[in-house]
């Protein structure tokens, strides 16, 4: 097929490389413009455009697309047979869902109608879920609304977190994308309209989302919203008035009623009390300003005692 491809960041990689590797002609690769990166704030180039200047393929950047009108006549010349649309990072305009004669597919990295929106593997890791998996569906104009082509599961295994899962997703669902154009082009896909009523939805996270609440979730709810917010935003609280950040954690088999953030030392090990009698255990943590250690020394370093509170 002739396709034109849509991504930006790590996790779209691998698509555009099976695309290649299966002999699809991609006259254009779409992407979103270099951004300065780091405390040099140098501008970078969005993985996809290094792979497909690598592969000697065309890239085009512009800032926006909804009322481009260069855009639209460069894409209208090329008459793509479809367009791939994997982690773009922009919402597809109606005149571009219209071009293509097989319609614009994306990857998205749930099992749709489950975790719409921005931030579906994260989601799906800090809501607990043991299974996930990738979809390729048509885009439409509402948000992961259109009709399923594939589905492929995985299983999330209990230590997995968020940043461990995009690779995986990433790598599984590049085979899957090449398997629909492959359906779709023999006539063997039929799409299949989600059921809107089993919807759940993946917002765009926040740093607030990070503030663990000792109070109202369990420890395997803090703990499960941990590997879901990892690398970003995390998981924090506060001592004393200051941040502090937790880098590990576990979920402990201590029981019994406490007050949600209340904190027991024991042989050199750190409880946090939670909701309905259950607690964590801080492995390795970072008071603001300080450097991240082990549980055990930083209680001896800031002399932290049964009794302290969190939150």
């Amino acid at each position: 097929m002739k396709l034109v491809f849509c991504g930006t960041p790590h996790f779209a990689v691998p698509t555009l490389e099976a695309l290649i590797a299966a002999g699809h002609e991609i006259p254009l690769v779409v992407t979103q413009p270099d951004r300065p990166v780091g405390r040099t704030q140098e501008l970078a180039a969005p993985p996809v455009k290094q792979t497909a200047l690598a592969a000697g393929l065309v890239v085009t950047q512009p800032e926006k697309i909804r009322n481009n009108e260069e855009f639209r006549a460069q894409l209208e010349k090329i008459a793509p047979d479809a367009i791939i649309v994997v982690a773009y990072g922009r919402i597809i305009p109606p005149w571009m869902l219209a071009l293509p004669r097989f319609g614009c597919i994306n990857l998205h990295a749930s099992l749709l109608p489950k975790y719409r929106g921005a931030a579906p593997i994260q989601w799906a890791v800090a809501e607990g879920e043991t299974v996930t998996g990738n979809t390729t569906m048509l885009l439409e104009e509402g948000l992961d609304t259109g009709p399923i082509l594939l589905q492929d599961e995985m299983a999330i295994a209990p230590e997995k977190t968020a940043a461990d899962l995009f690779e995986s997703l990433a790598v599984n669902g590049a085979p899957l994308v090449v398997k629909t154009l492959e359906g779709l082009e023999a006539g063997t896909i039929a799409p299949q309209p989600q059921d809107h009523t089993r919807a759940t939805l993946a917002p765009i996270l926040t740093r607030d989302d990070g503030r663990i609440d000792f109070r109202a979730r369990t420890a395997k709810q803090i703990a499960d919203r941990w590997r879901g917010f990892q690398p970003w935003p995390g998981a924090f609280t506060a001592l004393n008035g200051k941040k502090l950040i937790v880098h590990r954690l576990a979920v402990s088999a201590r029981v019994g009623d406490a007050d949600p953030g209340a904190v027991v030392v024991d042989a050199g090990r750190m409880l946090v009390a939670c909701a309905q009698g259950t607690w964590l255990e801080l492995d390795e943590v970072q008071l603001e300003g300080k450097k991240r250690m082990p549980a055990a020394e930083f209680l001896r370093g800031f002399q932290v005692r049964t009794g302290a509170r969190l939150g």
